[in-house]
């Protein structure tokens, strides 16, 4: 093993379980106190293909994966020549023997031939690789049997049969090979965009609105997944003009909202950015990038949205763009961009890519120090929607209400009343700019829930 990092590569065709072996093996190394990075690679395709998991885990803080591997379990030919150079010195290939390539080097155990014995061979040969890790850690049979209780329980019988054949077969050949370094503390661990949109549940997020576009996408699936318990309305509309309008008309009613999109979706809704400016509507917004321009590469990344992100809307508005590094500064950051959007009543994007958004990590997570959004209540007397406030931030009123409460995309008066005069135009203008030096002496701090203007 090289250095203090070992590192687990599981490479097969979409459809073998290769990023379900990927979360099993990287939940196992984390059992043991380690940290964990996993790196999930696929292409643009339901079947077929080349997918692999690297799993890096070290007894110190990671914040990617690495590629020498000391074990890697080839589930397809195709693997065997992806991963041949991936081999870190004195590290261990095992190759599927049925599907092994021609002059191929290596270990080679029967993991299809024991899969046909059940029903779903084809998905059942990514346990298989999981197995494999386990006897090359040191794990016994039967603590590895119960690992796969735990993480295969659908088919459970079948899975446990299996698993036992694969164990019995690899343990001769690779058991007890790598002793790895105990850690500290268990830590959990997520993808960063499940950190997303947990941050932003906990920072009071009320509606997501969405149109799938990776590797934003997942977002969506975790939200609509868990609405309930977090108590979030999740939104498919049709396209991304639809999604940027809706989140617009749901906060004008008093719900924070939150959209996400990569960059052709992000293009769409560059108008509806600039409505948001002008219309001082608080809006929390993903740009999840991967490489362009047009459609891109779906599912790989790249980091080339940030002029793009700077720039979105036309027209002179203040916004806010930032982007974490890791899962943990994610779910914090998304709370509190949420905060500001709300605070200030603007644009605010939070800025990320494939290698966040759909890499695992272990976190270190303060619930209660993440902070809340709410912006400031109107209070008594006649209600002008954009009050020339010396911060430029207005008060918010929400409906029902006896005052009047206008939103209005045209240049408008204090009470949102359409003009055109000259000296109105560059007041507005004006108060809309002095939110960018409010914005700059913001302390990065928890929001307080006493501050909430909602209905």
């Amino acid at each position: 093993m090289p250095g203090d990092v070992f590192t687990f590569i599981v490479g097969g065709k979409a459809g073998e379980g290769v990023k379900k072996a990927g979360n099993a093996a990287a939940k196992l190394l984390a059992s043991r106190g380690l940290d964990v990075f996993q790196y999930d690679d696929y292409q643009s395709l339901i079947k077929g293909g080349h997918n692999f998991a690297a799993v890096s885990a070290s007894a110190r803080e990671l914040t990617s994966h690495y590629l020498a591997a000391d074990l890697v379990v080839n589930l397809d030919a195709r693997s065997q020549g992806v991963h041949a150079g991936h081999l870190a010195e004195g590290g261990i290939v095992v190759n599927n023997a049925d599907v092994k390539e021609g002059g191929s080097s290596g270990l080679s155990l029967p993991l299809t031939a024991e899969a046909r014995k059940f029903p779903d061979p084809a998905l059942r040969v990514g346990l298989g690789a999981v197995v494999c890790l386990a006897a090359a850690i040191g794990e016994s049979r039967d603590s590895t049997l119960k690992f796969v209780r735990e993480e295969y329980s659908r088919d459970l019988e079948n899975n446990l049969a299996y698993g036992g054949a694969v164990f019995d077969l690899a343990q001769p050949a690779v058991g007890g090979k790598f002793k790895l370094e105990k850690g500290g503390k268990v830590r959990p661990m997520l993808y960063g965009n499940e950190a997303i949109a947990l941050g932003a549940a906990t920072g009071g997020l009320d509606i997501y609105i969405a149109y799938p576009m990776t590797p934003a996408s997942s977002i969506l699936h975790y939200l609509a997944s868990h609405s309930e318990e977090l108590g979030i309305a999740v939104v498919h509309p049709e396209n991304e003009i639809a999604v940027a309008n809706m989140a617009i008309g749901a906060a004008a009613v008093g719900a924070r909202a939150m959209v996400g999109s990569s960059g052709g979706g992000f293009a769409l809704m560059e108008e509806a950015i600039s409505l948001a400016g002008m219309t001082e509507t608080p809006l929390l917004l993903v740009l999840s990038s991967r490489p362009g321009p047009s459609t891109g590469v779906p599912t790989y990344t790249a980091q080339g949205d940030l002029n793009f992100a700077l720039g979105q809307g036309h027209g002179d508005f203040p916004k806010v763009v930032a982007s974490p590094s890791s899962a943990s500064e994610a779910f914090h950051l998304t709370a509190e961009l949420l905060d500001i959007a709300w605070k200030f009543q603007i644009p605010a994007i939070l800025l990320s890519e494939k290698h966040l958004a759909e890499s695992r990590m272990n976190v270190n997570i303060d619930i209660d120090g993440a902070a809340w959004a709410g912006g400031q209540a109107h209070g008594k007397g006649e209600y002008k929607r954009y009050l020339d406030a010396p911060d430029g931030v207005s008060p918010l009123l929400f409906p029902p209400s006896a005052e009047l409460i206008k939103w209005n995309s045209y240049e408008h008066d204090e009470k949102g009343i359409t003009s055109d005069a000259p000296e109105m135009i560059s007041r507005m203008h004006d108060k809309r700019a002095r939110k960018a030096d409010a914005i700059a002496r913001h302390p990065t701090a928890p929001g307080k829930r006493a501050d909430d203007a909602r209905p």
